[in-house]
């Protein structure tokens, strides 16, 4: 057996493989775009099918890079989380689209249950909220809707996009690790078990769920046929916790913020589970052993995808590298906010009906300013979770940033200036799969533990703050009236 790592990294976007050596340099990625779905206003789907087919060839790719199986010591698997795919047991095929954790199709569905006074229940036990950005509203929804899933009785199974993966690698093993699962409002975080009251709330039967197992340890073989023998799968997270593993954010108080997709914060609290009082999210930030450390979190729904707006949508860029240039080539944004909630507002608001909004234009507004507002609005959102976490006890240090959005200097210079502490950034910044090679490596022995897997994060830079007092104020308090404007048009 070598010592090498594949990790496949389920993205929304994209899915990759990328190819680790144990002292965590990057010896090659493959990487596919995902097929973006609308079929109604606020609903995405994903071709379940396709992201077999394009993971799968990405992680072939990386074996033929690697010279063979024979090279490879062991699999890691991180995902795009509460993705929900149903598929049958008979074939082990796909029974309709994948819904993705940005699908609001279930908003209603979530106010009911809230109005009749069911969200204080799920949120004791799951650590989440009644939203439809969690699976189980999604599940559902497709057990009422899509005739495929309803009719499919005893045949029917149902996962997300981990348990997807494994089970078409391993030809039928029907498995979910703890942080996939504390992200479906169907487990209950303190026993790392589905929960038959919320499994009867939401009308999802048992038997078509997976079983729920560690992070890292002998979770299955692969089939010979996908890469010309068997390779152990011994590591899986879901994208954020594996982020944060991959931050090395292993002690309570270490937290880390992802901005992709969505941009994504998680405060470790160590074997303490989190209760919220500002409607952050508990969640399992790792299970190792039956052992669970758990999370705080906080997401926010629009980050990476405000750009890929501005650019396929408005078209006023041609490539996110514009953004860093454009944000520099004016001083302010000339009194300009945007609030991106395109797909709703999330932490710490939760506002699933609330939609985007641009402010404070005039005509001076130029292309520029309205780039720089569209940037600036990550570290606004930052800043608000940023004052829920100190609210909840659980106050920042530092924070570690990670994403395809942390390339960007200017980014990480405001997040410093707007949250006033520093920011760190590492070399390496695709902590998604970076964790989950860590899992991996831990989960097939080539690591003692995961304070020894950690030295795979390599340098880091830093930024500090560097703005004066009186002008994050002014910034902060411009924020506050916009955000206020969308939640009065969305609570009118």
């Amino acid at each position: 057996m070598g010592d090498l790592l594949l990790v496949m990294d389920e993205g929304t976007t994209s899915t990759r493989a990328m190819l680790f050596a144990p002292e965590g340099n990057c010896l090659g990625f493959e990487q596919r775009e995902l097929s973006q779905h609308y079929p109604a206003p606020g609903w995405v789907e994903h071709d379940a099918e396709e992201i077999w087919r394009l993971s799968l060839a990405c992680a072939q790719a990386m074996v033929e890079r690697a010279g063979g199986p024979d090279r490879i010591a062991a699999i890691g698997i991180t995902n795009q989380r509460e993705t929900v795919v149903f598929w049958s047991r008979r074939t082990g095929k796909a029974l309709g689209p994948a819904l993705v954790w940005q699908d609001r199709r279930t908003t209603e569905l979530c106010l009911q249950l809230k109005e009749r006074g069911h969200e204080e229940v799920v949120q004791a036990r799951t650590g989440l909220l009644l939203d439809p950005y969690f699976s189980a509203s999604k599940i559902a929804w497709a057990l009422q809707h899509l005739p495929a899933v309803n009719g499919a009785g005893d045949d029917l199974m149902v996962g997300t996009v981990e348990s997807w993966l494994v089970y078409r690698l391993t030809g039928g093993l029907h498995v979910t690790d703890a942080t996939n699962a504390s992200r479906t409002a169907l487990m209950d975080i303190g026993t790392s078990c589905w929960d038959t009251d919320l499994l009867d709330l939401w009308g999802v039967p048992l038997k078509a769920l997976p079983r729920i197992v560690d992070c890292a340890g002998q979770i299955g073989h692969t089939l010979a046929e996908h890469f010309g023998a068997p390779i152990p799968i011994t590591g899986m997270a879901g994208d954020q916790q594996a982020a944060s593993i991959g931050q090395g954010c292993l002690r309570p108080g270490d937290t880390k913020a992802t901005y992709g997709t969505g941009a994504f914060i998680l405060t470790n609290t160590g074997q303490q589970q989190p209760a919220s009082r500002h409607r952050l999210l508990g969640t399992v930030a790792w299970q190792l052993s039956g052992t669970r450390s758990y999370a705080l979190e906080g997401s926010v729904f629009v980050a990476g995808s405000l750009v890929t707006w501005l650019r396929d949508g408005l078209g006023i860029i041609a490539s996110a590298e514009e953004t860093e240039a454009l944000a520099r080539s004016v001083t302010d944004s000339g009194g300009v906010y945007v609030v991106p909630a395109h797909a709703g507002l999330g932490a710490p608001y939760w506002e699933p009906s609330a939609r985007g909004a641009i402010s404070g234009l005039s005509f001076a507004t130029a292309r520029a300013h309205l780039v720089r507002a569209a940037m600036e609005a990550i570290a606004h959102q930052t800043h608000d979770l940023m004052t829920a976490f100190a609210s909840d006890g659980s106050a920042w240090g530092v924070l570690k940033i990670d994403g395809g959005m942390a390339v960007n200097d200017w980014l990480g210079q405001d997040l410093a200036d707007i949250i006033d502490l520093p920011v760190e950034r590492p070399r390496f910044i695709e902590t998604t799969a970076l964790g989950a090679a860590m899992l991996a490596g831990l989960g097939c022995e080539l690591f003692s533990s995961l304070d020894e897997a950690a030295t795979m994060r390599g340098p880091v830079s830093r930024f500090a703050p560097n703005l004066p007092q009186q002008e994050r104020n002014h910034r902060l308090a411009g924020w506050r009236q916009a955000v206020a404007c969308v939640l009065g048009t969305t609570r009118s």
